[in-house]
This record gives C-alpha cells, sequence and structure tokens, in this order.
C-alpha cells in the first residue's frame, strides 16, 4: 500500500512539472493570487488579536478633586435678571397682564391695580409696548411702558420699580421728533396686501383708502394698479412710534392718475386737494372703522338668527371687539342708548335729512344731542343685541329710508383753495410732488 503511495506521489509531482514547463505564466500568476489572498487572510487574522494574548498593566495616579462644594454654594447665591415685552391688550387685568410677563407676584400686580398712574397707563389701554424686569423667582423688579398720551404729541415713559418692599411709579415725558416718509408700490391681489408689502403702516393705508374713496373703489382695484405716498413719522429714541397724517399721495388705477396734497388754509381746518386746487373733501368717509374688511354687504341674506331670506339694510364690518368706531360725517347724535336687536346704537344726523346708524357696540362714547366731527370716535366694536358675533353693523338713510352704505363716500364736502391762499398751496404742492416722484422712483428700483 506505500508503494501504491509512492507511485502516486511521483506521477503528481510528474504532473505538476510537466504543468510547470508548459504553463510557465499562468502557473505563475495564480502563484501569486494565491499568496496575496494568502497575505491578506493573515493580515485580517493579525488585525484581530485574542484578547487574552493582549498584556495588562495597571496605572495609578493621584487626583485632586474640585471645590464642587464652593461651586455649589456660588451658584446658590448667583442671582440674574430676566427681560421680557409685550403688548397690552383690552381685557387686560393686573394679573393677567403680570402673568404674560412671566411675573407671579401679588405685591406688584395689587401696586398696578391700585396705583391710579399704573392703571390708566397700562389697563384698558391696548397696544402699548410693555417691558418687565424679574428675579429668578419670578418677582418684579421694573416695570416701563411707552407710550403717546391721547391727544397728545409727546412720547411718555411709565417706570414701576421695587424699593425695598415697596413700588414706586415715576413718569417721564419726552418730544417726538418729527419727519417724512415715502412708501410706493404696485397691487398685485389687494389694495391692502400692495400696502403691508410696501411696509405702509395701515393707519396710513386707511387714510389712503379715504382721501380717494370718490375716485377709486377699492374693492375692484386692478392687478398693475400703483400708488406712492408721503406721510409724517414720529420717533424717539431711534424708533418710529406713531405715524400722522398722509402728506401727499397718488394712486393710478385703471390707466388714470388720482393725485392729493394736505394743505391748510391760514385760520382754517385743513383737507386734501387736487393739484389744480380743487377739494377732495367728501361729505361722509368711505368707512367708519379703520383696518377692516366687510363680511356682509348691501343685499338680500339669509339672515343669521332669524333663519329667513331678507333684505340686509346695512353694511356689517368683520373687526374685533373694542376696536373703534368713527363718525363719518359731522353731525348730531340723534340717539345713543340700546334697541332691540341693533343693541347699543348711535345714530347721528347729517345735513340734507340723511342719518348714520352704528349697531352692535360694546360701547358707547357720545350723548344725545352731542355735535360730532368727520371721523371723530363715538364708540367700539361689541356683539350686543342679535349678533353671531363681533361685528359693526352700518346704516345710510335718507329720508328714513335705506340706502346703500357704499354710495355716500361720493358726496362733495368741501371747497377748494381760496385765492389769497393759492400762491402757498402752489408751493407746497410742488414740493410734495419732487417728493412723490422720489417715492415713485424707489419702486421702479426695486422692481428693476
Amino acid at each position: 500500500m506505500i508503494n501504491g503511495i509512492l507511485a502516486a506521489e511521483e506521477k503528481l509531482a510528474s504532473c505538476v512539472a510537466k504543468a510547470v514547463r508548459t504553463y510557465p505564466r499562468q502557473i505563475t500568476a495564480a502563484i501569486a493570487t494565491v499568496l496575496l489572498c494568502a497575505g491578506g487572510g493573515a493580515f485580517a487574522v493579525a488585525s484581530l488579536p485574542d484578547a487574552s494574548d493582549l498584556p495588562v498593566r495597571q496605572v495609578l495616579e493621584a487626583v485632586t478633586p474640585h471645590p464642587v462644594e464652593a461651586q455649589t454654594e456660588a451658584l446658590e447665591s448667583f442671582s440674574f435678571t430676566l427681560f421680557r415685552s409685550d403688548e397690552t391688550r383690552p381685557s387686560d387685568t393686573a394679573e393677567a397682564l403680570l402673568r404674560r410677563l412671566g411675573i407671579a407676584d401679588d405685591d406688584a400686580a395689587a401696586f398696578v391695580r391700585g396705583n391710579a398712574a399704573a392703571r390708566a397707563a397700562l389697563l384698558g389701554r391696548p397696544g402699548r409696548t410693555v417691558t418687565a424686569e424679574a428675579t429668578q423667582d419670578s418677582r418684579l423688579e421694573r416695570l416701563s411702558a411707552r407710550f403717546i398720551p391721547d391727544g397728545q404729541g409727546g412720547l411718555q415713559r411709565l417706570t414701576v420699580e421695587r424699593a425695598g418692599p415697596a413700588f414706586t411709579v415715576r413718569t417721564e415725558s419726552e418730544t417726538l421728533t418729527t419727519s417724512s416718509r415715502l412708501a410706493s408700490g404696485v397691487i398685485r391681489s389687494s389694495f391692502f396686501a400692495a400696502t403691508d408689502a410696501a411696509n405702509v403702516p395701515d393707519a396710513v393705508a386707511s387714510q389712503l383708502a379715504d382721501i380717494f374713496a370718490g375716485d377709486v373703489d377699492f374693492r375692484a382695484v386692478k392687478k398693475g394698479d400703483r400708488f406712492a405716498v408721503v406721510y409724517e413719522s414720529f420717533d424717539a429714541e431711534g424708533q418710529t412710534l406713531r405715524t400722522g397724517r398722509v402728506l401727499a399721495a397718488e394712486f393710478e388705477s385703471d390707466g388714470k392718475m388720482h393725485q392729493a396734497v394736505w394743505f391748510q388754509d391760514p385760520g382754517q381746518k385743513g383737507a386734501y386737494y387736487r393739484p389744480n386746487g380743487e377739494s377732495l373733501r367728501r361729505a361722509f368717509l368711505s368707512s367708519p372703522v379703520q383696518y377692516s374688511r366687510i363680511s356682509s354687504g348691501f343685499a338680500m341674506r339669509m339672515h343669521p338668527i332669524q333663519h329667513d331670506w331678507r333684505q340686509h339694510k346695512g353694511i356689517d364690518f368683520a373687526a374685533a371687539s373694542g376696536t373703534p368706531v368713527r363718525a363719518v360725517g359731522d353731525g348730531v347724535v340723534d340717539f345713543a342708548g340700546r334697541q332691540s336687536g341693533y343693541g347699543n346704537i348711535v345714530i347721528i344726523n347729517h345735513r340734507n335729512n340723511q342719518s348714520t346708524a352704528y349697531a352692535h357696540l360694546s360701547r358707547v362714547d357720545v350723548r344725545e344731542g352731542q355735535s360730532v366731527n368727520q371721523g371723530q370716535f363715538i364708540g367700539a366694536v361689541g356683539a350686543t343685541g342679535w349678533a353671531t358675533g363681533p361685528h359693526l353693523h352700518f346704516e345710510f338713510r335718507v329720508n328714513g329710508e335705506f340706502r346703500d352704505p357704499s354710495s355716500i363716500a361720493r358726496q362733495d364736502g368741501g371747497n377748494p383753495v381760496s385765492a389769497t391762499s393759492r400762491q402757498a398751496f402752489n408751493r407746497v404742492a410742488v414740493a410734495m410732488r419732487a417728493e412723490l416722484d422720489a417715492a415713485a422712483t424707489v419702486l421702479q428700483a426695486s422692481a428693476n
């Protein structure tokens, strides 16, 4: 058997030798491949040594501990101040305002509620910016509010500050700096969307709508219509705190240009005029509520409460509760009180047997027999009477008959510039024309 094995080995060796002589290059490549694979395998094996074969060494070092106790004591004694700002709201109480500012301080709330100056400046005065400084445990340190008092042009700052266990309050006054600002825009979807895009304040946009209400239907403006405006700005501490009246404006609608310039005749009320001196003043404003939209027009509709089909005898303006309502024209208050479905209502008699009614008010700020001027605030939007939500129901009557209120803004109500003031008016008009040209240039540059 051994001899057979030896004979087989000799035969195998002979075959291998013959193959090497016959295919030397192929055999060499095959051997190289085997060696490389074997090397890779060896490398793979070498890269994964057995953990039990690794040497073990123990190292001991002395460590000095940090003074954790001292750090903890320092953190416990460290104090910091929290700052937060917010705006006052119509329904604010002292507690509600402080809570939004992150203050949990019963003594501070009691002081704001009980102090006449703090209460008058902060409660029932929506839109005023208030800043609070508080400790880390939410106790009030300082509360400040900047605002422009009603009917005054200066800035006032009210500060409530902790002084030991009690609080002090002080009021400071500052003069506002007046300047003029330019803006212009192009209608893409709606007029108010365009004024928003041009960063025109809502108060200025509302004035534009009033100025051109007799010439332009702002509910039917077209894409491509454009406007330019120059308006007053009142600044303090580098910030614009409020805007004033429009000084000049132009509105191009459907290819027709409408222009307006503010001018005040000596000894007379100021008004808006066309460049040729004609008055733009209308007997009535286009809307009794600023920054609002019409939610229901003068048309047949399904009554939301009676659930029957009937004529809607006025216009409904969608607005939040508490929004100021203004008289659309000069007149005398005929009624101020409550009337069944109207809720709180004010009725004003105007010239030529015309009257306007303002219903569902949350409050009434005028009395019967009182004379009111165009634009004067007479109450606030509410939901009294037969109202399903806050809005203003507005009516226009002629000899007691209901008319479409959207037509009242077309009535003229002013006189042209007097001959004695014409030269002064022309100087103002030329200066404002240059300002409007500059505003239009800004628009063209932005468009390019």
